[in-house]
């Protein structure tokens, strides 16, 4: 076996935002990498993921997950290469998938890793339409949702890791019309070039109301939320008797630095019987097997497609999160550390 490198560059938290992040609130520093301890596997972070949800870790607040802590390094999803195991079953050379990114080296818990098979798809796809983001699409649209044949739906965030998938696999499932918004022409020219849906519209040429009603003239009967705001409110407005919101993400609020204001016209979810359900994909683990079984046929057959932004270094880590923040991505955002 070749000797393990020495140190390991990593990413740590050290203030906490106020309103935007700024490259200031971060630091890239070293750390010494070690021989991994019983039940455990050193892994080499070939690709490592940025998530609109980790601007929350990094506000001192009660959440469902822990704040990311000060001066340490931060964690998220990653794939990557073993390359020294002190467990038997992970061997040297094994792809595995696991929860400590933002970092090129990682000292992993053996039971918190999956194994990941390059041969069904590329490394990268764990991170995105067959990982975390695929199944929360996946599980938000047929469990949350409730998702049932001839449903018009409307996705916002349509261009992103989630939206896409969601807007693709109502299509498949049976969905009479698929609207979709996202921040450029560019990314709505995707959502119905390549990805099928029927109509979609740039949030930024004009009201989300008037928009979204040209759209559906009909109304909808799922709105799958990524954005919150102004969406919300016009879902609400064109949702159908006995609609159904999936409230997944509202990045239009996570830099905000006051209360965001509530759906001014919430009071229609009474007469009209709609249901609001806010998700977690950890509450759906037991649709995985399910999950990949089916979306991996849709993506060997071309039925589904995807799509990745791809920045290169660690040391663009944060600039990539960032730019995630900033809609400046196509599908999943990824760091790649080396192939």
């Amino acid at each position: 076996m070749s000797a393990l490198p020495v140190t390991s560059r990593e990413w740590h938290l050290i203030a906490r935002p106020h309103g935007w992040p700024k490259p200031e609130d971060f630091a890239l520093r070293e750390a010494p990498v070690a021989e991994p301890g019983p039940g455990r596997i050193l892994v080499r972070n070939l690709f490592m993921s940025v998530d609109p949800y980790m601007r929350g870790r990094m506000n001192d607040v009660k959440s469902y997950v822990p704040p990311f802590a000060l001066d340490a390094p931060m964690d998220g999803g990653a794939v990557g290469e073993v390359i020294a195991s002190a467990d038997s079953r992970f061997a040297v050379g094994d792809h595995v998938l696991h929860g400590l990114g933002w970092r090129e080296y990682a000292d992993v818990e053996a039971e918190r890793a999956v194994k990941a098979d390059p041969s069904l798809a590329p490394l990268s796809a764990y991170l995105g339409v067959l990982g975390m983001p695929g199944l929360t699409a996946y599980a938000g649209l047929l469990e949350v949702a409730s998702f049932k044949e001839g449903d018009i739906v409307f996705v916002s965030g349509a261009a992103g890791a989630v939206g896409g998938q969601v807007g693709q696999i109502a299509k498949l499932k049976g969905a009479s019309r698929v609207i979709g918004s996202a921040g450029s022409d560019d990314k709505v020219k995707l959502l119905v070039e390549e990805y099928g849906f029927d109509a979609a519209f740039n949030y930024k040429s004009g009201p989300v109301a008037e928009q979204l009603r040209a759209a559906a003239p009909d109304g909808i009967d799922v709105y799958f939320d990524n954005v919150g705001g102004e969406h919300l409110e016009a879902a609400i407005s064109s949702l159908n008797v006995h609609g159904r919101v999936v409230l997944c993400g509202a990045i239009a609020q996570y830099n905000n630095t006051e209360a965001a204001p509530g759906p001014r016209n919430l009071a229609l979810a009474i007469g009209k019987r709609l249901r609001l359900q806010g998700m977690l994909v950890r509450d759906h683990a037991a649709l995985q097997p399910q999950f990949v079984q089916e979306v991996a046929g849709w993506i060997r057959s071309g039925e589904l497609k995807y799509s990745e932004t791809v920045v290169d270094g660690i040391e663009n880590g944060v600039e990539a999160f960032l730019g995630l923040l900033r809609g400046e991505n196509t599908g999943k955002m990824i760091v790649s550390l080396g192939r």
